[in-house]
């Protein structure tokens, strides 16, 4: 399993392009952070997350 993530959003995925941006995707990120509930997260609002899932903080 290769996980990517999208470049635009950060969204942790397995496919070429993310399914909610729909930009290709990267092999080459770090750091890793899950949004439960994003409309009572601090850290979600400061990185501008509205959709729960995984996410990468950096993204190449």
């Amino acid at each position: 399993m290769v996980t990517k993530a999208c470049t635009r959003c950060h969204r942790i995925m397995e496919d070429d392009r993310c399914a909610i941006c729909n930009v290709q995707s990267s092999k080459n990120w770090s750091g890793f952070l899950i949004i439960v509930e994003p409309e009572k997260s601090g850290i979600a609002e400061e990185l501008g997350i509205t959709l729960p899932g995984e996410y990468a903080l950096r993204v190449r």
